[in-house]
């Protein structure tokens, strides 16, 4: 009797089992009533100069240091058959020559050839120069043959070897400063190639502004940005650009402080300066990391409209990075530091009679950029950024009465800074508050209901800066790996419900090079030849594509699915596409089986469902694998008003209906 007994007690057991395994969580939307509207900036990208993102990545210039105005003037070049430690030169020298008329690019090279087979000036470009088989490159520099002996300036391609990859020539006619240019074609692909500068004929020659772009860039701009880290950008629908940064915009000291002013006009007038990444960090010393503003504030609101985003442009509030020197500007002198947020304004919106609008249409841009929001300081917090804020607040708003003012509330999303910055902006009805995490991934998860609780009449947020860090906060071994970007993608879902309070959203940092980085995860990893998105990139991307127009309640068992079951929700509707879009982030090791019941709407019988998904918590993109972890689309058919779905273990699912 007792085995019997057992026997039955183990079997229902098991059946019971079953059936609770089998058992579906149901869902529920309800398609008819908006809660609220989505701001069409709720996700967009956030761009600083770190991991060298602009020079050496975003702007497509392949000459480091092309104006010789380096802290060490020559950092960059190498002349290898010169020895420049002795003054008897066989070959010849190239040395460095201060204008002090010149106020923004002071320095040129001066290369006196005394053997024309003997002598070669050699650039390294930002850790080699990525070429490509058959792609023309053009060049551009200045010279003046002040003897008029050297008859030809010959440049080429080589490989370490030494191996010639394309060539050509330019002939300098004139003893004062010229303009040259010439193109030439890559005869094979190369991601570490150089450029070798010879001459035929001995004597002297002045050289500046040696500059090579490759012919196809974004939009086929001359001497614009690099095509394929664009198209990435491009590709993910953003919603807004911010830019300059980030803590480039503070710099270490205010001498160091991003100057937006020194960033417009003729490129070869923008004055070299030493990024704040230069010295940072211990793990990664970048010496020779400098800012030629090739890529300034004209070109950054330029990229926004090419992307369709809006631009947010984040100022100096006269305090430097409160991590570093947090030097500051008296109060009574902070008027230069206002005036230069009032002209900007004027830069992006004046008309072609002021004088700030005029530069803008001399640029090549006479119709305004449409400026509608601006971001005063970056991480700053206590009683100096407050003081700063107010004047910067009434002087925008007197003048400017529609322009958005962004905030900020410190570095971290809690803690005495947060607290004291989120109170004072609360008695200042601040409009949009910029706040930050860089946290573990479980943290994500945790706080994906950080903002049901947030007053819905205060301040609205800015997400400015976000990712999950795998390791922690600054440490170089962090990775882009799958665990981190389904955890963002589980607090993104609380965003998006929160909709009412949250208005942008963007992860950081943008950009990294492959060998030239500073700071881990990255969205988007570059070398010389290539880029990809990270499996972070792909959830942003899923996001700000699939935003929709207006916040519907998604619920289980009448509550925000935010972590029963593991489960993770969002739903939308765009009323510009007619659809009902679903967002579920499965972050169980086990795939589930739900249900999602639409309430309210009929719809097509053709859908689209889209899964972002991976087995293991550690997987990445790279440049092996770029699309390892990338979203698979698949026709999805309807029943009625409930969806079944299979939501893979570890996943991101986008369910996207028709309404009839």
């Amino acid at each position: 009797m007792k085995p019997n007994l057992i026997t039955r007690i183990t079997l229902c057991g098991l059946l019971l089992n079953g059936i609770y395994s089998q058992a579906q969580t149901t869902l529920e939307v309800n398609t008819a009533k908006t809660i609220t509207k989505i701001q069409p900036t709720m996700y967009g990208v956030f761009f600083e100069d770190i991991n060298f993102a602009a020079d050496g990545g975003l702007y497509a210039e392949m000459v480091k240091n092309r104006s010789f105005e380096f802290q060490t003037p020559l950092m960059g070049w190498k002349q290898p058959n010169s020895d420049t430690h002795s003054f008897n030169k066989e070959s010849g020298i190239a040395t460095t020559i201060h204008n002090s008329e010149n106020k923004t690019n002071p320095n040129f090279c001066r290369v006196l050839i005394n053997d024309a087979k003997g002598f070669e000036l050699i650039n390294e470009g930002f850790r080699g120069m990525g070429i490509k088989k058959d792609a023309k490159y053009n060049l551009s520099l200045k010279a003046a043959n002040t003897n008029g002996t050297i008859q030809k300036i010959i440049i080429q391609f080589i490989d370490k070897d030494k191996k010639v990859l394309g060539e050509t020539s330019i002939t300098p006619t004139d003893k004062n400063w010229k303009n040259y240019t010439a193109q030439f074609t890559a005869t094979q692909t190369e991601a570490k190639a150089q450029l070798k500068i010879t001459f035929e004929g001995t004597g002297s020659i002045d050289l500046d502004m040696i500059s090579l772009f490759p012919e196809e860039t974004w939009n086929n701009r001359k001497n614009g940005l690099r095509k394929d880290i664009v198209q990435l950008l491009y590709d993910m629908k953003p919603g807004f650009l911010r830019f300059p940064g980030g803590c480039i915009v503070e710099g270490r000291t205010l001498a160091e402080r991003y100057q937006w002013k020194k960033t417009v006009g003729d490129v070869e007038n923008r004055e070299t300066m030493i990024n704040r990444w230069n010295m940072e960090f211990k793990h990664k010393p970048t010496p020779d990391y400098f800012q030629s503003f090739g890529l300034g504030f004209f070109e950054y609101f330029q990229l926004a409209e090419d992307i369709g985003a809006a631009p947010l442009p984040i100022l100096s509030c006269g305090m430097a990075c409160q991590f570093n020197t947090g030097e500051l500007v008296p109060l009574a002198e902070l008027d230069p530091y206002v005036k230069d947020a009032l002209d900007l304004i004027e830069f992006a919106n004046g008309g072609l009679d002021t004088p700030w609008g005029k530069v803008r249409a001399d640029m090549g841009h006479p119709k305004p950029f449409n400026l509608k929001h601006i971001g005063v300081g970056n991480e700053q917090w206590g009683p100096q950024y407050i003081e700063r804020f107010k004047v910067f607040e009434k002087a925008i708003k007197d003048k400017y009465p529609n322009m958005i003012i962004v905030s900020g509330a410190g570095p971290f999303p809690d803690g005495d800074y947060f607290e004291y910055g989120m109170q004072e902006l609360k008695k200042l009805n601040a409009e949009i508050v910029d706040e930050h995490y860089y946290k573990d991934p479980k943290w994500f998860r945790e706080n994906a209901t950080r903002y049901d609780s947030y007053d819905r009449k205060g301040p609205k947020v800015f997400a400015g800066e976000y990712a999950a860090q795998s390791v922690a906060i600054v440490s170089p071994d962090n990775k882009n790996n799958w665990e981190c970007a389904f955890s963002e993608a589980a607090f993104m879902t609380g965003l998006e419900r929160n909709a009412e309070v949250v208005y942008l959203t963007s992860y950081a940092p943008l950009l990294a090079h492959a060998e030239a980085w500073q700071w881990t995860p990255d969205m988007i990893w570059f070398n010389n030849l290539e880029s990809y998105g990270s499996a972070n990139y792909y959830v942003q991307k899923l996001f700000s594509n699939n935003k929709g127009t207006d916040l519907l309640a998604i619920t289980k068992d009448g509550k925000p699915v935010t972590g029963q079951n593991d489960l993770f929700a969002s739903a939308v509707k765009d009323a510009n596409s007619k659809e009902i879009i679903v967002k579920i982030v499965n972050t169980s090791a086990k795939a589930q089986n739900i249900n999602v019941d639409l309430k309210g709407s009929k719809f097509q019988s053709k859908g689209t469902i889209i899964t972002l998904t991976s087995p293991n918590l550690e997987d990445e993109n790279s440049f092996a694998a770029p699309k390892k972890i990338s979203p698979k689309e698949s026709e999805y058919n309807v029943k009625g008003e409930k969806a079944a779905l299979n939501l893979p273990a570890y996943s991101v699912t986008v369910l996207k209906l028709k309404i009839k």
